[in-house]
């Protein structure tokens, strides 16, 4: 018996090497190499020299004066404070646009579903800059907006919305592209959702919003959670739609972020802002990983 535990064993870690040389390779490997750049001395034409340096930390919140003295910079926290509130703000109006959404996909019958997710899914079909650049048509002076509301006589034909170029633009880009991916968890939540349930709380007089409130939410806090999530986390390093709706005029980490490595070739301030927004990522996870854990022992004490 002993030998057929080191056999199967031995056959778990052989079967599971190149998993784990592809995740240290690819994944662990580049996030090494981010760290270590992050701690080096940054080269004034690109690159590093291998000499311990913390200046980008340092530079996210302080700066050198002419009289070689640090002082508190605020230029990096406001553009990690915009990407921050841009970021919840996708995420809380694709919650509000995703639930329903999902919740009447997930009460119709099997084949108008198939056809509906089928829909949802569709952009993803199409390349993200593409999508965005369609939304730079739409907002952009003379588009589909400011051409309906010059048509209607509500605009001048000299004036402009001023749409582009602005939050709004990015925060529109960035609900349009993540929004699928608020749908689909809260859909699968949804859909294993028990029917008697509701019809319970209903006999019991439950208003509307009381069922909602306390059966539908509660039963579906891991998709929710999980579709928050998959919307937050991409939002906060997005750059596509920052870059194009932002005109490069709103920065938010991830386009700070592609300036340090392409046009200021400070790679250690790049990589520490990297290794910043890493962070902020780890530290939604884990509290995602803790209500989690909260809301299974909920269930099996019920």
């Amino acid at each position: 018996m002993n030998i057929q535990g080191e056999n199967k064993s031995r056959n778990i870690v052989l079967g599971l090497t190149p998993l784990w040389l592809v995740i240290g390779i690819f994944m662990i490997g580049p996030l090494l190499i981010m760290a270590g750049v992050s701690v080096m001395e940054p080269n004034v034409y690109g690159g590093v020299y291998f000499k311990f340096d913390l200046s980008g930390y340092r530079q996210i919140l302080f700066d050198t004066n002419l009289f070689d003295e640090m002082e508190f910079n605020p230029a990096y926290v406001i553009i990690i404070l915009r990407s921050f509130v841009l970021a919840v703000s996708a995420t809380i109006i694709s919650l509000i646009i995703g639930f329903p959404a999902a919740y009447f996909i997930s009460r119709q019958p099997d084949n108008v579903k198939n056809i509906l997710i089928f829909l949802v899914t569709i952009p993803f079909w199409t390349n993200l800059l593409v999508r965005t650049f369609a939304w730079i048509i739409i907002l952009g002076k003379g588009g589909v907006i400011e051409s309906s509301f010059s048509f209607f006589g509500l605009l001048n034909e000299d004036d402009s919305l001023n749409l582009m170029y602005t939050n709004f633009a990015i925060l529109i880009g960035l609900v349009y592209s993540y929004l699928p991916l608020m749908v689909l968890p809260i859909f699968s939540s949804l859909e294993k959702l028990d029917v008697r349930l509701l019809e319970a709380a209903s006999d019991l007089y439950s208003s509307r919003m009381e069922i909602i409130r306390r059966v539908i939410i509660p039963l579906t806090l891991p998709g929710i959670i999980g579709g928050s999530i998959l919307v937050f986390v991409p939002c906060l390093g997005a750059f596509i739609a920052p870059d194009l709706l932002g005109g490069g005029k709103k920065l938010l980490l991830g386009s700070l972020i592609q300036f340090q490595f392409s046009t200021a070739r400070n790679w250690p301030f790049g990589a520490a802002v990297a290794m910043f927004l890493l962070s902020l990522v780890v530290i939604v996870l884990v509290i995602n990983a803790r209500i989690n854990s909260k809301h299974e022992d909920l269930q099996k004490h019920v």
